[in-house]
């Protein structure tokens, strides 16, 4: 007696990890399947297609088909099970609940399931499954939830497909604000080029107003020699004037340069490259950031030096968008370095970290080995690990609210992976940060 009950309490075990295991709520339910199974065994459900005649029909027609439509998470019920025993031959039936969620909807499903075991080697193998609806009216479905969860899917892909193209028309509004606040920088960043090149344009005018008027002046003592028969006097003052042409026409030239330089920073890129004077465009771009900087606020005042590499030849780019880049890159340095002298200025006493602070920006090249290397170096802040994660981002910005877009480090990594480039920062926390463009030649 004491072995028919535990042979009745495995049927039943073998029975309950059955079903738990068709459902999928198993480690490993295939290869559970594979252990309780015969490889001969039969079945059927109420569906004509419901029908299997070894292991191998029952897990590619029934198990694979209906486990890909459950979801993962699903909760198993037994009640009302029943099973009997005669020799070798084991028969246990009964109802079971399925209870899972699709799309945020809980549904339930009730099954009634007969399955025969028989005993081998000391455990119950399945030798034949039976799967039917638990009431008549019903039993005209399929015994397995296949429709009501194909119905479910259906509906599942309409709701996403609706969300798809909700998402592609959000995209499409955040791609035309995008566009919008970049032509937004770009304005911005032309006002503050305009403030530069006034100031910067000053300079030669002021030196051909006022090499005008010397050589004015040198005419008329050169007409009063010429008069009196003092040629000697008057080759000298002729050498003199010529000298201020030369000037004039020199600042003349420098003139008309930073207006040329204006004009193609303004309209919009042409995309076409042409050979470019590397140490040429970032001289040009860091006396424009300084003056532009020097003509918004008058108090600011920074440092600056270059280091060009005089070997370095005319290279392919398009000089209007990496000059975009070598100006947002000035601009921050020249930022971060008034932030820091501020910073210690406003301080107490005895909270100066940086006494004697000098701001200094730094615009190198190098010509290395098959490409041109431009550095923007300030001793600023530096950036924290935190934020240097995230630099690159879009509308990422470590600005006061209306002091920065947060586009210009992004636009400024696309421009140079567009030249097939790269851009990279080297930091050191409270000491300063090296922006650092490597250019193809």
């Amino acid at each position: 007696m004491e072995q028919e009950g535990k042979k009745a309490e495995l049927l039943l075990k073998t029975f309950y990890e059955l079903v738990n295991a068709i459902v999928g709520q198993t480690m490993d339910p295939e290869a559970a399947l594979r252990r309780i199974m015969s490889d001969d065994i039969t079945g059927f459900g109420t569906g004509k297609h419901e029908i299997f005649n070894s292991y191998k029909e029952f897990i590619e027609k029934i198990y694979r088909v209906f486990n890909k439509q459950l979801p993962p998470e699903v909760k198993l019920h037994f009640f009302d099970v029943q099973y009997t025993m005669k020799d070798r031959v084991g028969i246990v039936h009964g109802t079971y609940e399925i209870n899972y969620t699709i799309d945020g909807v809980e549904n339930n499903y009730y099954g009634r399931r007969s399955t025969v075991f028989l005993w081998d080697n000391n455990c119950w193998r399945a030798i034949h499954l039976h799967v039917s609806e638990p009431s008549a009216h019903l039993a005209e479905g399929e015994s397995w939830p296949e429709k009501a969860l194909k119905a479910q899917n259906e509906e599942l892909k309409k709701q996403v497909n609706l969300k798809t193209e909700e998402l592609h028309n959000s995209l499409k509004d955040l791609q035309d604000t995008q566009q919008q606040l970049i032509q937004s920088a770009k304005m911005a960043s032309l006002g503050e080029l305009t403030a530069g090149i006034a100031h910067e344009i000053q300079n030669p005018l002021n030196f051909v107003n006022n090499f005008s008027e010397v050589s004015n002046e040198l005419f008329n003592e050169m007409k009063t020699e010429l008069a009196t028969g003092n040629m000697q006097s008057a080759n000298e003052i002729a050498d003199d004037v010529k000298q201020n042409l030369e000037k004039v026409l020199h600042h003349g030239k420098r003139a008309d340069a930073i207006v040329k330089g204006m004009l193609q920073h303004s309209r919009a890129s042409s995309g076409q490259k042409e050979l470019t004077d590397i140490n040429a465009l970032a001289d040009e771009y860091l006396r424009l950031a300084y003056h532009g900087l020097r003509a918004k606020d008058k108090s600011f005042n920074a440092k600056y030096e270059t280091e060009f590499d005089p070997t370095i030849e005319k290279i392919n780019v398009v000089p209007q968008d990496l000059g975009r880049v070598i100006l947002n890159l000035i601009s921050n340095a020249f930022y971060t370095v008034t932030e820091k002298k501020n910073k210690n200025v406003n301080a107490r006493p005895h909270d100066l970290v940086g006494r004697g602070y000098e701001p200094m920006v730094i615009v190198s090249t190098k010509k290395q080995k098959g490409k041109v290397e431009i550095k923007v170096k300030d001793n600023g802040n530096g950036i924290s690990q935190k934020v240097l994660e995230k630099i690159f981002q879009p509308f990422f910005t470590t600005k006061p609210t209306g002091q920065g877009t947060g586009l210009g480090l992004s636009l400024s990594y696309d421009i140079v992976k567009s030249h097939g480039g790269e851009l990279r920062v080297e930091t050191k926390e409270g000491e300063g940060a090296t922006f650092i463009i490597n250019l193809p030649v």
